[in-house]
């Protein structure tokens, strides 16, 4: 089948092009609406003069795909907030604000951190001007106080302020993460900083979170585990929050930590469980279409339920495609409802095109229809007990082999043995679902049973155990793997060649694959060599001094952190599987380093320098030194001052203005991240 023949999934491909274009490149709002209208006016001429001639031209297909490309653009800009004359930060910005009043609207509970509960908010006012836009809400825990809820109206006089960047090499960018969910700024809180105003209005978020809350509440009372109702949240509520990190780090290792995440495997049951029930609708006249109507609200209730997260709005949407489809009586081709319910998806929600778990969702689908029966066909058991657990192995392989190098690119590690936890988990989480349902239904009704309530605590239970021994099995989790996005696009090229190879095996197919192959090779060498650069690395930790000396594929860390805190240190780690480092050497703090002919001096604690030693080019001060900072610059005459977190915040702004007044380069690593130098 040439899926290229499909117009939808062309159509797709240029929104996706166009989406991915303003996203790199800035293109003026202005610009896409003109040239996405002059691009419609050519379309309509050219569509108008070759039904006029009776005679088709290649330029009805171009201006189509460049109008869609276009139209990519066009709705990137139009989604993008700061483009809104009303959004907040045309009126304050971090610099000049420093005592308006903001009123804003809890629109979205997050996990919480170590010292602060934190929201995404919608700000109503400032001041008294009205306003739009999304803040991230920082508020320090308190034992005493309740965490916000949604819809809650509030209003503080607290600063806004920029969102960190990263501050150290190949670091998580939670700044860029929250971009993407068009939030800009971040605001600090206590309670006592926080006016809860009154309000009566509820929106569709705050009914759902309500019903959330309730739920959680009635299973509470029937006195479920913490770690078991945890899983529950999670599987049938979309709410992963409460999920402690040991068994949520259990779930990645074992390879499952897709059914925690509400998707269209569990949409697709939900489907398929509503269709069961509501059967006897269908046999009424016209009662399929109320069947279908039906099962689709209620698909649309749960996804509003779980939190309209990009996986259960993508499965969702596709799932409703599919069931009108089926109404309707008509042939379903996989493709076109996957390309149909994408593009629906990125022109109400762009940004969905670079979430994590919308790109893993769409490969695992599309790997599962085309691999899937590519690997089908190696066996066909008789006995049908081996033929479902063979068809179960087959599709798991076939989605990890799709979600493969996404997961390598982003989370840096494969679990082995996938295919054991998924052939165990997958054929119960039908029932685990759906005996969830009715032991929600029940609570709600305060009529569940105490030994229903614990026969399904011990379910939930006996998973988590099983999860939890496949994780520790660390000899088949290959972690801290190095792949880079060249890597990554090698990888589905390869992937690709092979299944064109398998569909229909010849000569020049082999080639082709084995070119591919030589390609990913290529792109490794490329790598390797890239990385060879040297680097000199004074990274950013609070309360201590890290610095790391690279040389090839092997680093020098020098700290003063023990052993087992620098193997937990992820600063290091992300380092070490960024920079494709093979080695690690932990050495003691030094007073003096050199890298290409440079000289680095540390002045610690102790504040102890010799002046007629040498003239370093650069000075470290680590550990809070009580120094002349004026005296040792007119001494030493440094290039640069590095400051790194182990110092007083105070100690840092005074050493700044020092250097300031001196007109010498200041380096914090509260502000500018970890100090580099290469070679």
């Amino acid at each position: 089948m040439k899926l290229l023949n499909f117009a939808i999934i062309k159509f797709t491909i240029c929104l996706i092009i166009g989406i991915s274009i303003a996203y790199i490149f800035t293109v003026s709002l202005d610009f896409s609406i003109y040239t996405t209208l002059c691009l419609s006016v050519i379309l309509l001429i050219v569509y108008l003069i070759e039904k006029r001639t009776f005679k088709k031209t290649i330029w009805f297909g171009i201006v189509s795909f460049l109008l869609m490309i276009c139209l990519g653009i066009l709705t990137y800009n139009l989604h993008d907030q700061r483009q809104f004359a009303d959004h907040y930060t045309k009126i304050i910005s971090t610099e000049t604000n420093s005592s308006s009043a903001i009123t804003f609207e809890v629109r979205e509970v997050l996990k919480p951190t170590a010292y602060h509960h934190k929201y995404i908010v919608d700000i109503l006012k400032v001041d008294n001007q009205s306003v739009s836009g999304k803040l991230l809400l920082n508020v320090q825990k308190d034992s005493l106080s309740n965490p916000l809820k949604v819809d809650d109206v509030l209003i503080t006089a607290n600063a806004i302020q920029n969102i960190n960047p990263p501050l150290n090499p190949y670091q998580f960018n939670y700044r860029e993460y929250l971009k993407r969910q068009y939030v800009y700024l971040q605001v600090y809180a206590d309670e006592a900083s926080l006016l809860k105003l009154t309000s009566n209005s509820k929106s569709i978020f705050g009914y759902a979170e309500n019903i959330r809350d309730k739920v959680t509440q009635k299973l509470k009372e029937n006195n479920f585990k913490k770690d078991e109702l945890a899983i529950i949240e999670s599987l049938l509520l979309g709410k992963r929050k409460d999920i402690s990190p040991d068994t949520y780090n259990n779930y990645i290792n074992a390879g499952v930590i897709h059914i925690l995440a509400v998707s269209g495997l569990h949409v697709g049951i939900m489907m398929y469980i509503l269709s069961w029930v509501f059967a006897p609708i269908g046999w009424l006249k016209n009662g399929n279409y109320f069947k279908m109507a039906l099962v689709v609200i209620l698909l649309w209730c749960f996804a509003i339920i779980a939190g309209l997260s990009p996986s259960v709005t993508r499965a969702v949407t596709m799932f409703t495609f599919v069931a009108i489809a089926r109404n309707l009586k008509k042939p379903t081709n996989i493709f076109n409802t996957l390309a149909s319910s994408m593009f629906i998806l990125l022109l109400f929600k762009p940004l969905f095109l670079f979430e994590v778990g919308f790109q893993l969702s769409y490969a695992a689908v599309l790997s599962i229809v085309i691999i899937q029966p590519l690997i089908q066909k190696l066996w066909t058991p008789k006995n049908k007990v081996l033929k479902y657990f063979w068809t179960l192995f087959c599709v798991t392989t076939a989605a990890q082999i799709g979600v493969a190098p996404i997961s390598l690119f982003y989370f840096h590690q494969f679990p082995g043995l996938f295919f054991i936890s998924n052939l165990v988990i997958l054929p119960f989480l039908g029932f685990v679902l759906a005996f969830g349902i009715v032991v929600i239904i029940l609570a709600l009704l305060d009529f569940l049973p105490t030994w229903i309530a614990k026969f399904y605590e011990m379910v939930i239970w006996a998973m988590n155990t099983f999860v939890d021994w496949i994780a520790h099995q660390e000899r088949f989790i290959f972690k801290d793997v190095s792949f880079s996005i060249l890597t990554l696009v090698a990888s589905y090229v390869l992937i690709l060649g092979i299944i064109h190879f398998f569909k229909k095996p010849n000569y020049h197919r082999l080639m082709t694959t084995l070119c591919f192959i030589l390609m990913l090779q290529g792109v490794s060498i490329y790598e390797k060599y890239q990385n060879q650069t040297d680097e000199f690395v004074i990274f950013h930790k609070s309360r201590k001094t890290i610095i790391g000396n690279k040389s090839d594929s092997y680093v020098e860390i020098s700290s003063n952190l023990d052993s087992i805190s620098v193997s937990k240190e992820n600063s290091i780690r992300n380092y070490k599987v960024g920079s494709s480092i093979n080695h690690i050497k932990l050495s003691e703090l030094q007073s003096i380093y050199s890298f290409e002919n440079e000289k680095l001096l540390v002045i610690d604690s102790f504040a102890v320098y010799n002046v007629k030693s040498f003239k370093p080019d650069y000075v470290l001060l680590c550990n809070s030194p009580k120094i002349n900072l004026a005296r040792l610059i007119d001494s030493l005459q440094p290039k640069t001052i590095v400051a790194d977190g182990s110092n007083y915040k105070t100690y840092v702004e005074n050493w700044k203005s020092t250097c300031e007044k001196r007109k010498i380069p200041f380096h914090s690593t509260y502000e500018k991240g970890a100090f580099i130098l290469r070679n």
